[in-house]
């Protein structure tokens, strides 16, 4: 049974000493970094080569998913929003860091306990997936092949010993990530996964008004919504209060990103306009 002891020995840095004493993680570690020795980052960005923003489908489906940051100011609990989730049963996709677990340990199990949402990885220390520290919104990312294997590889095997759920996906901190990142993801089995809508909610205080205008002006059938729930005090739950009504009237239906092929960019369809 997972107790305030349990919160204890799966913090990061004691999880990750257990790791490092651990020879099969050690061992992959090994093999997986060794690949990447003599490999270029490649491109940096959101949007780059290995990295899925949508999902296939036809129809008015689309998928909300809500990162949890953690760190100093990043570790809040938007229980408003999540309530509000859980009262429309709107299924959704949570990314969630290794610390910002280890600030909401509980409430965190609770919410892998709900079959509503769909729990997945957002790197063990918030970090931006990086093969030379590349920063980003001034954020340093991991250094090396090594440092970027235990951001995903080490979150992924902690929210797997909790949850009993290997995370599918993995979000980078900030979205950004360059190109060797996402293949030495995929060497472990993860994809990493960006957006298609970006909310807007992410800039502190951005006024409810501009996040609502922002998903539905660029919501559509596939589309991945990059939203927040570590930040109460800012309007992601008051932006969701009056989106969903007008998605639901626009006949949309949100699902979580397990039940879909995710795809990227260059693979989606064009998008053709009904003729009238």
């Amino acid at each position: 049974m997972l107790n305030s002891q349990s919160a204890a020995f799966y913090s990061n840095p004691n999880y990750l000493k257990m790791l490092y004493k651990d020879s099969s993680y050690m061992n992959l570690k090994m093999r997986v970094t060794s690949e990447f020795v003599h490999s270029q980052p490649g491109h940096w960005g959101e949007f780059v080569k290995g990295v899925d923003e949508d999902f296939s489908t036809r129809q008015k489906y689309i998928a909300f998913t809500f990162d949890a940051c953690g760190g100093p100011k990043r570790s809040g609990y938007d229980s408003e929003l999540i309530n509000f989730l859980q009262q429309e049963k709107i299924p959704a996709t949570l990314f969630i860091t290794g610390k910002w677990i280890d600030a909401n340990f509980n409430t965190f199990l609770n919410l892998s306990k709900d079959t509503l949402f769909e729990i997945e990885n957002h790197g063990l220390n918030h970090q931006p997936c990086a093969l030379d520290g590349e920063s980003e919104y001034g954020i340093h990312g991991t250094k090396n092949a090594a440092q970027a294997f235990d951001e995903i590889e080490a979150n992924a095997r902690k929210i797997e010993a909790l949850t009993h759920h290997r995370p599918r996906y993995y979000r980078s901190a900030t979205a950004f990530i360059d190109e060797a990142g996402a293949r030495l993801a995929s060497k472990l089995g993860i994809t990493a996964v960006s957006f298609q809508v970006l909310s807007g909610d992410a800039v502190p205080f951005t006024p409810d008004t501009i996040i609502e205008e922002s998903v539905l002006q660029n919501v559509r059938p596939g589309a991945i919504v990059i939203m927040h729930f570590n930040h109460p005090e800012w309007n992601t739950y008051e932006a969701m209060q009056k989106i969903v009504p007008k998605l639901r009237k626009m006949e949309y239906h949100f699902v979580r990103l397990e039940h879909f092929k995710l795809i990227s960019e260059k693979q989606r369809e064009p998008h053709i306009n009904p003729i009238k």
